[in-house]
């Protein structure tokens, strides 16, 4: 069974940055498609990054374009999501979450992935 462990989460000062790191346990990486979501308090949750299966395509939101960075280390099971220039609006619970590649939706909409993690909280202060 798929396991996602998060973890990185913390407060900073706006323009400050952070890196998530999401632990994942009990699939085979070529066979997943891994996000970041998150979600703020009254708010839905939202796609922030993505990434293919197969590593080659990534999407982001286009609020954190040019500012987040989604990677993962296949060796090691650990997918990242590097956060520079954090703004106050970024304040957020942000999940990890995994979808099988047969899941024909776009990466960044959050019904393609059934398997989320706990969550890992992001507080940037003005």
């Amino acid at each position: 069974q798929v396991q996602l462990v998060e973890s990185g989460g913390g407060s900073v000062q706006a323009g400050g940055s952070l890196r998530l790191s999401c632990a994942a346990s009990g699939y085979t990486s070529s066979s997943m498609c891994m996000g970041w979501f998150r979600q703020a308090p009254g708010k839905e949750r939202e796609g922030v990054a993505a990434i293919r299966y197969d590593g080659k395509t990534t999407a982001y939101a286009d609020s954190v374009k040019g500012r987040f960075t989604i990677s993962q280390d296949n060796a090691k099971n650990i997918l990242y999501l590097q956060m520079n220039s954090l703004k106050p609006e970024d304040t957020s619970m942000f999940y990890c979450a995994a979808g099988k590649k047969s899941v024909l939706l776009s990466l960044l909409n959050r019904l393609k992935y059934n398997i989320w993690g706990q969550g890992t909280q992001v507080t940037v202060s003005s």
